[in-house]
């Protein structure tokens, strides 16, 4: 881990700060799922959902980013874990996403997951499909046009894969 850079459990102390983030990633729509206009309230109740692992990237008191783990699928689809990540602008550069995903492989790992899948990586975000794939990740399919782009209109959108036998 980067010096002074600590990941930790998110608690309801992060939730401003995590919130701020995520309502500045989702503006440029671009990269996440979720709606430019997703209430704080509807975010707040997916990330620290029951069964949802939320965590943040602090350093000296302040939340450089955020990610979850959790369940891919229920029941049988449980084995597999999903992960969500989000960086503040003002972090990006630093390693932290690259840092992130190396705990929640940890995490996830720890946490009894025998895999972890990507559902939607924007084909476009050629820096998140080089981190991911540094990571150990390989698109194991790509579906055409999932995901709809702010600027770019439909574009399509990878599903990632790894195993974590070998974290």
């Amino acid at each position: 881990m980067k010096a002074g850079i600590q990941i930790i459990p998110a608690t309801p102390d992060h939730t401003d700060a995590i919130w701020q983030i995520f309502h500045e990633v989702i503006a440029a729509g671009d990269a996440y799922v979720f709606e430019a206009d997703t209430s704080r309230d509807a975010f707040l109740a997916y990330w620290f959902a029951r069964g949802t692992h939320p965590y943040v990237a602090i350093e000296d008191g302040k939340v450089l980013g955020s990610y979850i783990v959790k369940a891919n699928q229920p029941g049988r689809g449980s084995h597999v874990a999903n992960a969500s990540y989000m960086t503040a602008s003002f972090a990006r550069g630093k390693g932290i996403g690259g840092l992130m995903c190396r705990h929640s492989l940890l995490e996830a790992a720890a946490l009894g997951f025998r895999a972890m899948q990507f559902n939607i990586v924007v084909s476009t975000n050629s820096a998140a499909v080089s981190l991911w794939q540094k990571h150990g990740f390989r698109i194991i399919g790509t579906t055409p046009g999932a995901f709809r782009h702010e600027t770019l209109g439909y574009v399509d959108a990878h599903i990632m894969f790894r195993e974590l036998a070998s974290i």
